[in-house]
């Protein structure tokens, strides 16, 4: 570990210290999820008013995770030499190890009644060796502050964010781990194509008797700029939906999301992770680094250019029971292709949730990615099925438990991937608050 990184540490377990002594004095804000078992679920933040605002309030997190990895790999590629004779399709001898230690910083505050602030930053990421803001946004959920007469319109309907934040498309961001957060996943790993990405723009929400729409629009890439104005187009997200309990301890969500741009600079819808996997350097040859292999088990579809991509997310809760599912097809080019690819994905969770305050769960899953790969063309698949658990100690300690098998397959011959299989044990223990 670089020493920037355990400066950031320190810094982040001081301020763990300090949160533990003014624990009592911190309080949950309006419209925010909060960062312990009780987010666990929560999708966008609903238009219940439960927090009385009395005045700007300062609210420090934060998050961190820990694993131990005893995952083995192996491949059939034919041997592919450098020009210093080091055969590239050799597989690392990867064994039982700890990985880094993530940690993100939360800060959350509440500017008005019904507007808040709020600003993730990285102190510690498999990528990156300096702390790095995540992104920001502020969210307005009542109209009040401008006093420009009656809001009930807006109070009651709608939210609306603006900033340099994590896109609202799909449902799974909600539930994956984010590089510290890794409290509202109930696995160890994300999906195999992992739709995230921070981008600038703004969305509008609208909420009313479960009913739930969403319209957005940002620049289309993670970081933006102004050069190259020809390649640069905006994105454009939908959701539409509807969640609620349509009886007693039976909750019913679907959804369905679109992402569009028609042109990109760099789009990074699969690729704007940057904090990395949670398998380390599985499938990378001898001369990976955990820092610049980042994404070790993971596929992106290099759709770079223009991309239109469709999800759907059904989600059902009955008592402690609950099944949610991704199905998604996404459409596209990287800059230098003729002609669009597309790629499929679809996964199944299922969670079984128990004991007082739910406070244990058992849980598998079933992830599938098909498509052709960039360059080569090839119709490849991966399939990865995990299987775990997990325990909240309290409800801002949780540890969990994975064995996760994954298998390449349709790769040519001079690929890593050739006949490529990782498997094992992962254990992960997380802290939020």
């Amino acid at each position: 570990m670089k020493s920037s990184k355990l400066f950031n540490l320190s810094i982040f377990f001081f301020l763990i210290s300090a949160n533990g002594i003014a624990q009592g004095l911190q309080k949950d804000l309006q419209f925010w999820r909060p960062y312990d078992q009780r987010g666990i679920n929560i999708f966008e933040t609903g238009k219940e008013d439960t927090v009385a605002f009395d005045g700007m309030k300062v609210r420090i997190g934060g998050h961190f995770a820990q694993q131990f990895q005893n995952l083995s790999h192996s491949n059939t590629a034919q041997p592919v030499f450098n020009d210093d004779g080091v055969n590239t399709n050799q597989l690392m001898d990867i064994g039982f190890g700890s990985n880094l230690a993530t940690a993100n910083l939360n800060i959350d505050v509440a500017l008005a009644d019904g507007v808040r602030l709020n600003l993730i930053t990285y102190l510690s990421s498999r990528h990156h060796p300096e702390a790095w803001v995540k992104g920001g946004f502020i969210q307005v959920d009542k109209l009040g502050f401008l006093g420009v007469g009656e809001t009930d319109w807006f109070d009651k309907y709608l939210t609306l964010r603006v900033g340099h934040m994590e896109i609202n498309y799909g449902d799974a961001h909600f539930r994956r781990s984010d590089n510290g957060n890794a409290f509202w996943n109930p696995f160890i790993g994300n999906y195999i194509m992992d739709a995230f990405t921070t981008e600038v723009g703004g969305e509008l929400f609208f909420q009313n008797n479960g009913w739930i729409a969403m319209a957005a629009v940002t620049g289309g890439e993670i970081q933006g700029g102004v050069t190259n104005p020809g390649f640069r187009q905006p994105s454009v997200i939908g959701k539409f939906g509807y969640d609620n309990y349509v009886a007693e301890d039976f909750r019913v969500r679907l959804t369905g999301s679109v992402y569009t741009t028609a042109g990109s600079n760099r789009n990074t819808l699969w690729g704007g992770d940057r904090a990395g996997s949670r398998y380390y350097l599985v499938m990378e040859n001898t001369l990976a680094s955990p820092a610049a292999q980042f994404t070790s088990g993971r596929i992106n579809p290099n759709q770079t250019d223009n991309i239109t991509s469709f999800v759907v997310n059904p989600f059902l809760k009955f008592k402690g029971v609950e099944f949610f599912g991704n199905f998604e097809q996404s459409t596209g080019s990287g800059r230098n292709e003729t002609e669009n690819r597309t790629w499929n994905q679809w996964a199944t969770d299922l969670i079984y949730r128990f004991g007082p305050q739910e406070k244990f769960y058992l849980a598998g899953r079933y992830n599938r990615v098909s498509g052709p790969l960039s360059g080569s063309g090839a119709d490849i698949n991966i399939e990865r099925a995990q299987i775990g658990g997990g325990w909240f100690v309290t409800k801002n300690i949780l540890a969990k438990l994975e064995y996760v098998n994954q298998e390449y397959n349709g790769f040519s011959a001079s690929d890593i991937r050739h006949g490529g299989r990782f498997h094992g044990f992962m254990l992960e223990g997380v802290i939020g608050f």
